[in-house]
């Protein structure tokens, strides 16, 4: 197992080692077999275009490993078809159990020296694998990250700066607790590249989604270095029609996601990063009361109401640590009088937000126009 050194991290603040004008060296075809893991359920219509997204890497020497979760339409067949097409694709079809089960069987099959992660539904710019996989060897790294594009029916989001970061010990691990915007590390399993040695170690919790949560802490903190690249290479779709996922608030958020962040939480205090574990709760605490303000406009929704009750016993369980949290050094003192006006009324504390949203936020754009004229 790898040790957890924390020597050296700043317990504030990670100051990130910037690699000025990196460009990673091309991997050569015999680095190294290269398996990626493409999961598919139900996407008939997105199938195709993600698989032969990794097909056509520009770093060859693949394994495609394509999990087909139980599909009910053409998925599958699609599938077939393309493995027909390319010697190195292998379907795997099995009965539906989520997609960290479909990763985790992926996986198992996996005899590369290098693994990736690709959402069926999602694609991936042609040369991916190429720049990840030579950053990672270029730094004898453990893992290589890269940003994403967000790609919608009207638009796509592309915040890349084309600027390198490189981490070591757990310097990534701090920053992704962090949530620090300039690199854009994320819960995500497909934005990365891993060696084969951090998966032995690390696996997706079965049966569950927001699967990626865990997944990430753990496979940071296994990682003795991490490269990242502010180079968007995946292209994730944020609107299908279809995915659970996309509502931001629903059921398997108090199943699966909420849990989740306590298991993070639990798993921080088990290296001895208390600091990190505040940090994380900090956040947690912070997206339920933004939950709680979005669910508030939906007066007449009977299930929207019952989330509201659940989040307010939540932090009415957790008032004692969601205070300590709030207190932390990372925590901005504006939202530690959003949480100690939400005990005081929950009420007062939507009315707020609804001025903030109505009137302040407003006048604060009118007056930047203003000077900016």
């Amino acid at each position: 197992m790898v040790s957890f050194d924390v020597s050296g991290v700043d317990e504030k603040e990670v100051k990130l080692k910037r690699l000025e004008n990196y460009r990673p060296p091309k991997p050569m075809n015999n680095e190294g077999l290269l398996s990626v893991i493409v999961t598919a359920y139900n996407i008939e219509a997105y199938i195709e275009r993600g698989v032969r997204s990794v097909c056509g890497q520009t770093y060859s020497h693949l394994e495609i490993i394509v999990v087909d979760d139980g599909s009910t339409d053409d998925t599958g067949k699609i599938c077939d078809a393309l493995a027909k097409e390319d010697k190195r694709i292998l379907v795997i079809h099995k009965e539906n159990e989520g997609p960290a089960q479909a990763r985790n069987v992926g996986t198992a099959r996996a005899k590369g020296s290098y693994i990736g992660f690709v959402d069926g539904d999602d694609w991936i710019d042609a040369d991916m694998y190429e720049k990840l996989l030579g950053a990672l060897v270029d730094k004898r790294a453990d893992i290589a990250i890269c940003r994403y594009r967000q790609v919608s029916r009207t638009q796509t989001l592309d915040e890349s700066t084309d600027k390198a970061v490189l981490f070591e010990g757990q310097e990534a691990l701090a920053c992704y607790v962090e949530e620090r915007e300039e690199c854009a590390i994320q819960n995500a399993a497909w934005n990365k590249l891993y060696k084969r040695e951090i998966l032995d170690q690390v696996s997706f919790p079965a049966g569950k989604w927001y699967e990626d949560i865990m997944f990430a802490t753990a496979a940071l903190a296994h990682a003795n270095r991490c490269i990242y690249l502010d180079t968007a290479l995946y292209n994730y779709i944020i609107d299908r029609e279809g995915s659970i996922m996309n509502r931001r608030i629903n059921p398997r958020t108090f199943t699966d996601q909420i849990p989740a962040y306590y298991e993070k939480t639990k798993f921080l205090q088990s290296l001895g990063r208390e600091d990190l574990a505040l940090t994380h709760d900090y956040f947690f605490y912070k997206r339920l009361l933004l939950f709680y303000g979005e669910l508030e406009k939906n007066v007449g929704n009977g299930e929207d109401g019952a989330y509201r009750k659940q989040i307010e016993a939540i932090l009415g369980k957790d008032r004692k640590r969601a205070a300590e949290a709030f207190r932390s050094p990372i925590a901005d003192p504006r939202d530690k009088r959003k949480l100690a006006l939400f005990y005081k009324s929950p009420q007062l504390y939507c009315r707020k937000l609804r001025w903030e949203e109505q009137v302040v936020i407003p006048l604060k754009v009118r007056v930047k126009r203003m000077l900016g004229r």
